[in-house]
């Protein structure tokens, strides 16, 4: 589920810089993985030693260093110190609570991006954050847990499709963003078909659950948006900022990662408006629901107030010999199914004028 906020009550009355990481604790051990890569050859190796990290910061190849796991602080912080990143960055990369933003360094360019997953069981959108690090020749990612987008991009790599091995860091750095879009219409997709669920529910027998469902669903859009909306201004900065780190080449990649960022928002906008009027539908259900049963109940009332008067009438037992106004009825043998026999053809008679008159 997307969080609305994350107190990081740690990270209070502390200096800046200071290296604390707010996310969910994990007993997890560090995960790294390392692929290195030219226009000839491609290496994947697995690793949980910074050691053997440093290795690729001055080689003229390409190489993609990805870190599982940021509640290791200690090992977090001595992989940041072998590539010289600043103590604001460190401090960013353990701080999971940070905006999608784009910070530039003399000698590597910082991002910062949300990562979202949705959950079939529970309907649930997670998500996580995921740093880049783009330096000259190397590329940072930190993720928060196991489990990502990417393995298209290392297909890819591994099998030299497409343009990546001829490129340098800043289209990997665009290659791996792109991933994390796109995986964004994949969660939407899922969120439509959990609506036209909604939806169906809706119409054929609205509950308290229903009502709970769409609140949840309202609120997932909310957060949603909230990660996404920043995304949009940091993909337009990279586009249009003069950064070293990126060639102008990437220039018309990132023009159409900014298209497809407008395209999440219009969705997301979509659904927004479209769950907002799925509350108003379901209130408007209910009342009419009860619109309906209040229509019964006065109809069934109309019908036993003149059967009541009736029946008051020939409840006063008044004694027919000494009233003046004589009632025969309550001396004749017939004078019981009489009454009975009065009250059905009028309570049939008023259910006939009902009908008439479309009341019901």
């Amino acid at each position: 589920m997307i969080s609305l906020s994350r107190p990081s009550a740690l990270k209070a009355g502390l200096p800046p810089g200071t290296p604390i990481y707010t996310g969910g604790q994990t007993e997890t051990e560090i995960n790294i993985s390392i692929v290195d890569y030219d226009k000839e050859k491609a290496t994947f190796l697995t690793s949980q030693k910074i050691e053997d990290c440093a290795l690729y910061k001055d080689k003229s190849t390409v190489t993609w260093i990805n870190i599982d796991g940021l509640h290791h602080v200690n090992l977090v912080e001595k992989l940041c110190s072998c590539f010289e990143l600043h103590p604001l960055t460190v401090e960013d990369i353990l701080n999971t609570t940070q905006r999608p933003k784009v910070d530039v360094f003399d000698d590597y360019v910082y991002l910062v991006l949300r990562m979202h997953h949705h959950n079939e069981e529970t309907g649930e959108i997670n998500s996580e954050q995921v740093s880049f690090v783009l330096g000259k020749t190397f590329l940072l990612t930190f993720q928060e847990t196991a489990g990502d987008s990417f393995d298209s991009v290392r297909i890819r790599i591994k099998q030299d499709k497409g343009r990546i091995r001829k490129m340098g860091t800043d289209y990997l750095a665009y290659v791996l963003m792109d991933s994390i879009v796109d995986n964004y219409f994949t969660v939407l997709e899922k969120v439509g078909e959990d609506m036209e669920v909604l939806e169906d529910e809706l119409v054929e027998k609205p509950s308290t659950e229903t009502m709970q469902t769409i609140h949840f669903m309202k609120r997932e859009m909310i957060l949603l948006r909230k990660s996404i909306w920043p995304l949009r201004d940091m993909v337009s900065s990279l586009r249009r900022d003069e950064i070293p780190q990126i060639s102008p080449d990437i220039s018309m990649f990132l023009n159409d990662l900014y298209d497809h960022t407008i395209q999440v928002m219009d969705t997301i906008e979509t659904y927004r408006d479209m769950i907002s009027g799925m509350l108003d539908i379901y209130l408007s259900s209910i009342s009419n629901r009860m619109n309906e049963i209040m229509k019964v109940l006065t109809l069934f009332a109309a019908i036993f107030i003149p059967l009541t008067f009736i029946a008051g009438i020939y409840g006063m037992n008044f004694n027919a010999e000494k009233s003046p106004l004589n009632m025969p009825e309550l001396g004749w043998y017939y004078g019981y199914p009489f009454a009975l026999g009065l009250m059905a053809v009028v309570g049939v008679g008023m259910l006939i004028y009902f009908k008439t008159r479309k009341w019901f």
